[in-house]
């Protein structure tokens, strides 16, 4: 447990009726935004799925899904999602998709092994989506176009809440920057990934990273991922592997990066076997989902998550994600915060 300490005296620009009313309206802005510039429905979606399908997401490959047996179903074992890009292909595929749409939903998880601090939270909120795509748009340039689009939503969800909300002056660079994280790891060739991500992002203010889970020119990967939904071994136009990223974006309250999503351009079958192999996840090719892939019956896809609570953090120019959502936080964090005059909900 950590708490990111303040650079100055910190005072919320909203109380805490203001506040809820603002998460409403930038939640209603934002996806409408989102859905109309990447044209994408909305669908329900699941809280939890069945171990053993391939569904769930093992993000890094270490985290452990929350879990329960079911009685009705003679102890099946149920699994609260991680995230949800590989339903999300399979559900393009049912609702027979058309290419150039999409999908996007609300999902919420638990995230037990999280280390909780400002921006890490037990619970998980995100517009999860994914959109049908042609082979040829599988490139780094359309992956760019699409990030660029969610920025633009972004700024404009920021622009109306300011509108409302005088004192909530925009703040965020009027374009976003990419850069591969192998030109970063060049870059700053003394740091960690993260002291990468921290000076990039305190740079531009709003960066794409490209390239997350191949090794570097130092052998290691910027950061891990799991090796059956994001291409990131795919050499593409620019010269360099991986065709998916993360969005980063600089806090100015706290001093520091902020995730605000990871997406990409999904795994084709050739990519599939490619990083099942390099894994030594091969036996992931009998699930559900993976089979699905092999033969061919999903299409291709790119997608990803934006967190809900961060992106209002960001914009209500808040210290503490527990002042968007409710969770549950160590006595001595909320002891600390209350010093600190961060009201948690």
């Amino acid at each position: 447990m950590k708490l990111y300490r303040l650079p100055n005296e910190y005072k919320p620009l909203l109380d805490l009726k203001q506040t809820e009313l603002a998460i409403k309206q930038i939640k209603e802005t934002f996806q409408l935004n989102l859905s109309s510039s990447l044209r994408l429905r909305r669908v329900t979606a699941p809280l939890f799925v069945l171990q053993g399908t391939g569904l769930n997401d093992d993000l890094n490959g270490y985290e452990n899904a929350v879990s329960f047996p079911i009685q009705d179903m003679n102890g099946a074992v149920a699994e609260v999602v991680h995230s949800l890009a590989k339903w999300k292909r399979v559900t393009l595929a049912e609702y027979d998709i058309a290419h150039g749409y999409g999908i996007y939903t609300d999902m919420n998880a638990i995230r037990a092994h999280e280390e909780l601090d400002n921006l890490h939270s037990l619970y998980v909120d995100q517009w999860d989506w994914e959109k049908v795509i042609s082979d040829r748009e599988r490139t780094a340039e359309y992956l760019r176009s699409t990030v660029r689009e969610i920025y633009s939503a972004i700024l404009h969800t920021e622009f109306t809440l300011s509108e409302c909300y005088p004192q909530l002056k925009p703040s965020l660079p009027e374009k976003i920057e990419f850069i591969h994280s192998e030109q970063l790891r060049q870059m700053y060739p003394d740091m960690t990934p993260k002291e990468r991500e921290e000076a990039i992002t305190k740079k531009y203010g709003a960066v794409f990273i490209i390239g997350i889970g191949n090794e570097l020119g130092d052998g290691k990967p910027h950061d891990n991922r799991a090796p059956d939904y994001d291409d990131y071994t795919t050499p593409n136009e620019d010269g360099f592997n991986g065709l998916n990223g993360d969005l980063m974006i600089w806090s100015d309250v706290l001093g520091k990066a902020m995730e605000l999503s990871s997406m990409g351009i999904r795994v084709d079958k050739k990519a599939l076997l490619h990083q099942l192999e390099k894994a030594g996840k091969e036996e992931r090719k009998s699930l559900y989902f993976h089979r699905r892939l092999l033969e061919d019956t999903l299409p291709l896809s790119i997608g990803g998550g934006i967190g809900q609570s961060r992106l209002c953090m960001l914009l209500l120019k808040k210290a503490h994600i527990g002042e968007i959502q409710s969770s549950i936080w160590p006595e001595e964090m909320r002891k600390e915060c209350r010093a600190m005059n961060i009201p948690i909900i």
